[in-house]
């Protein structure tokens, strides 16, 4: 039987339309009409390219992930490294072009040995642009990129310089601060620290944080934000965003909206169904998700009395909301930007992500509490998350300072076995044997956190804050 036979075979069987030996002839002659052939034929050519384009998409997803670092590179020292396309399963380019080596200086790429040589003049972090395409895709289709970090500097850890920021700045803040203590039924120490890269220029940290119980609700709030390098005052909407959604808390939770929470929490726990579902995802929509619009519509309003724009105060945000009832710990969750939310249940025997990150291939994919279109996304509601612990061992709020160095790529974050080597590093297990023993009764936790946080990571060295509730 030709294509078209088979197919439509195929088709009318899948359909409960048999074809009978009474139809045969009907069959062969419809089969045969060349409208139908022809039909057939811009059928499977679509699916042919569907699988096509399938397949293309996978495979440059997969080249996204692939983890690939050259070598370091030292100022004044001869440099030579191959990149082993057959190695890296990149032996499916039909076009590739290696870019933003000149920035470097006296780096020279030769395409038949494929290999970077020469004598570096600049020493700094880089990004090598790998501008690729596919085999099965068309000629003069638009180009693919990786980045590829490069880094070059003589000494990594001596050359960096730490300039304190300028106190007389109106939005100064401290380049290191930590706090401790305990946050309803569970303790917390959080450290923020200025990184490596703002130290050597005598910038600012862009992290702030801020923790408290919410007065007699039972709830308490922990929230990190990341202030975004390149906005003018991101120091201070980072800061501000913490303040405002405590502020915001403090008064929605002190009434009507706090009693009706815990009645539809305590309604779903003891006979859930659909309507209760419904009617709580609501409340727990209108409370965060109101809370959230609320900083970004407060932080509107200081930059426009103060003169600047809203993207000039860019922040990543993340915060929880919870509170132990006798069932066990309720926790609310938001998160726009890419610092990650974890809860480690008492067993650690799963980790649980409250939050998913924006992240993007060209290093654009970031959102902030100030980016407007999230509040109109259709997947605004899926920032919210809500979900009740037994009990947990550990909940984790970090900047992309910790998250980047320690777990290097998203996919990791839903590895449990990545969570428990970040607790072994936590107690010591790294290269500078440096711990934090995770006890109420630590007098020095703080400073223990504040220098762990210090380890070293080539080509991570952004402002760095992690939050431990434990």
């Amino acid at each position: 039987m030709d294509k078209t036979t088979v197919y439509l075979n195929s088709l009318f069987l899948s359909n409960n339309l048999p074809v009978t030996d009474k139809r045969k002839e009907l069959f062969e002659a419809f089969a045969g009409d060349e409208h139908n052939r022809e039909l057939v034929n811009i059928i499977l050519q679509n699916q042919k390219k569907m699988v096509t384009d399938w397949k293309i998409k996978n495979r440059i997803e997969d080249i996204k992930q692939q983890p690939f670092m050259i070598p370091n590179a030292t100022v004044g020292k001869a440099y030579t490294a191959v990149i082993d396309f057959e190695k890296n399963n990149w032996t499916d380019f039909s076009f590739y072009q290696l870019d933003h080596l000149d920035a470097v200086g006296g780096i020279n790429y030769d395409r038949d040995s494929k290999t970077i040589s020469g004598i570096p003049e600049n020493s700094g972090e880089y990004k090598l642009s790998l501008k690729y395409r596919l085999s099965e895709e068309p000629e003069g289709s638009e180009l693919h990129e990786k980045i590829i970090p490069f880094i070059i500097n003589p000494d990594p850890k001596s050359l960096w310089k730490n300039i304190p920021s300028d106190q007389a700045d109106e939005y100064w803040k401290e380049d290191t601060t930590t706090a401790s203590g305990r946050i309803a039924n569970k303790h917390i120490v959080v450290a923020s620290k200025r990184g490596r890269s703002h130290a050597n220029a005598g910038s600012f940290r862009d992290d702030d944080f801020a923790f408290t119980d919410l007065g007699n609700t039972g709830w308490s709030i922990v929230v990190v934000a990341d202030g975004a390098g390149s906005a003018k005052i991101s120091r201070q909407g980072s800061r501000l965003a913490c303040e405002y959604i405590i502020d915001h808390f403090k008064n929605v939770l002190s009434g009507e909206m706090h009693r009706k929470l815990e009645s539809l929490i305590l309604s779903n726990q003891a006979e859930s169904n659909d309507a209760i579902k419904k009617e709580l995802n609501l409340c727990i929509y209108n409370l965060i998700g109101g809370g959230a619009k609320r900083v970004h519509d407060r932080l509107l309003d200081f930059a426009t009395a103060k003169g600047y724009t809203i993207t000039d105060l860019n922040s990543t945000f993340i915060f929880t909301l919870f509170k132990p009832f006798d069932f066990g710990t309720a926790v609310l969750s938001f998160g726009v930007g890419d610092c990650p939310i974890a809860v480690i249940p008492k067993d650690f025997s799963e980790v649980k992500l409250m939050n998913w990150l924006d992240v993007g291939e060209f290093g654009g994919g970031t959102r902030f509490i100030t980016t407007t279109e999230i509040f109109s996304s259709p997947k605004f509601a899926s920032r919210i998350n809500f979900k009740v612990f037994p009990d947990f061992l550990y909940m984790f709020l970090m900047t992309d300072g910790i998250y980047d160095p320690k777990f290097v790529v998203e996919a990791n974050l839903e590895k449990v076995e990545k969570w428990k080597e970040f607790v072994e590093d936590l107690k010591g297990n790294n290269d500078a044997g440096t711990a934090v023993e995770l006890s109420a009764t630590n007098e020095h936790i703080e400073q223990q956190l504040s220098d762990w946080m210090d380890f070293w990571s080539p080509g991570n060295h952004d402002d760095r804050t992690l939050a431990i509730v434990f």
